[in-house]
């Protein structure tokens, strides 16, 4: 049998539907972000970042760079090994009480990524408690969705961000079985924020768990940027809080905050901890520059939510059709996968700006769109530049305007 046939059969369709994806080759530059040089056809030029995660332009922070350079001197490149045997360094611990300083819990637990933090706390929590019933938002992320489906653990999907609902399948359920409500602050693709408050006291009366995923709200929100929750004033009804340090923090893992019996449970019983080699000492010493930086500093918060207002009113009047949402997060929606990946093209090739393409299977098919993230460093003229670019290809595609 010839494997290589099948593979490529698949890879075929995949590219005629237009979702196949193609990667830019991308250098950062320390110094000048969101600028970049792309490499393409054997040569170099600058390019326009716009849906880099690296959201306040912490990858490049003074603070962080030296935090990191520092500990790699100290301490060398890597960890040694997993955390159980010879991994676990004082960085590492360090790092844990500061998250768990963020977030005012008694413990954090790092991990090598937020998705691995997601897919080993769900995992480990729905199949070791006895008879468990997990609640998952239906927008919940890929890593969340896995790490249910790895626990076996029964799996009740609740309609979006629609408290009614949950709170219908929470009084469905038997009332002595374990329940844990998963869900999302700030969702990635269309930008909304749950309604945190009142999932929260939907989950207390039924007496479930709740466990917050706030990757794309860490550092962005919250006066010492603890997220959505810190900002809202719940963050101690939360019973397990998880977040991310390769986004706003601009470095690499992730990490779930809780009490110390929590993160102990999890700490002992996940496969994704006990067996994986842990984040090198210089990375946790960087992460935690980023995090004691944000929680005193509110200026790169405050300048992205201005440059995310600019943006927004700039497509507004052009009739740029976005997604309407209180986040960072900016979908310029296209709706067609051959279209998505054609304006992106356009855009890298004859205007230096640079967003992938975002479709099927990340968004639903027939919600294709170019997903934009206005950072504190982006100028005014990239946000003039960007949308003189949209308009032109909008005219120039065929594209529908919003209508008034």
């Amino acid at each position: 049998m010839n494997f290589d046939n099948l593979f490529s059969a698949q890879l075929d369709a995949l590219k005629s539907e237009g979702n196949y994806r193609y990667f830019a080759e991308l250098e950062r530059k320390c110094g000048k972000f969101p600028r970049a040089a792309n490499h393409h056809a054997g040569e170099k030029r600058d390019v326009t970042v716009w849906c880099s995660n690296d959201y306040l332009g912490m990858g490049q922070h003074p603070k962080v760079i030296d935090a990191m350079c520092e500990a790699v001197k100290r301490t060398g490149t890597g960890a040694g090994g997993t955390r159980n045997i010879s991994g676990t360094n004082h960085d590492h611990l360090l790092l844990e009480a500061e998250l768990a300083d963020l977030h005012g819990k008694d413990a954090a637990l790092l991990f090598t990524s937020g998705y691995v933090s997601n897919w080993a706390a769900l995992s480990t929590l729905g199949s070791r408690l006895k008879d468990c019933i997990i609640l998952s938002d239906a927008g919940n992320h890929a890593s969340m969705i896995e790490g249910i489906r790895h626990s076996r653990a029964q799996k009740v999907i609740w309609r979006h961000n629609d408290v009614k609902d949950l709170e219908a399948k929470l009084a469905a359920l038997p009332a002595n079985a374990p329940k844990i409500v998963a869900f999302e602050s700030v969702y990635s693709m269309d930008g909304d924020i749950a309604p945190i408050r009142q999932i929260v006291e939907v989950a207390e009366k039924y007496g479930a768990m709740t466990y917050l995923d706030e990757v794309h709200a860490v550092g962005l929100y919250g006066p010492r940027g603890g997220g959505v929750s810190e900002r809202e004033g719940l963050a101690h009804r939360i019973t397990l809080i998880e977040g991310t340090l390769g986004k706003a923090f601009g470095v690499v893992g992730g990490y779930i905050t809780g009490s110390a019996p929590l993160c102990d449970f999890i700490r002992s019983f996940a496969s994704g901890f006990i067996f994986t080699t842990a984040l090198p000492p210089a990375v946790a010493a960087a992460a935690r520059a980023s995090i004691r930086h944000l929680k005193e500093s509110s200026t790169e918060r405050e300048q992205q939510q201005a440059q995310v207002a600019r943006l927004r009113a700039a497509l507004d009047r052009e009739g740029i059709p976005h997604m309407a949402n209180d986040s960072h997060i900016v979908p310029v929606m296209i709706k067609d996968p051959v279209k998505t990946r054609m304006l992106a093209d356009y855009l890298m090739d004859e205007w230096g700006i640079y967003v992938q393409p975002i479709n099927y299977p990340t968004v639903p098919k027939g919600t294709e769109r170019l997903r934009f993230t206005p950072s504190p460093l982006h100028s005014d003229a990239d946000i003039d530049h960007l949308v003189t670019a949209l308009k032109t290809l909008w005219r120039q595609c065929a594209i529908a305007h919003m209508t008034a």
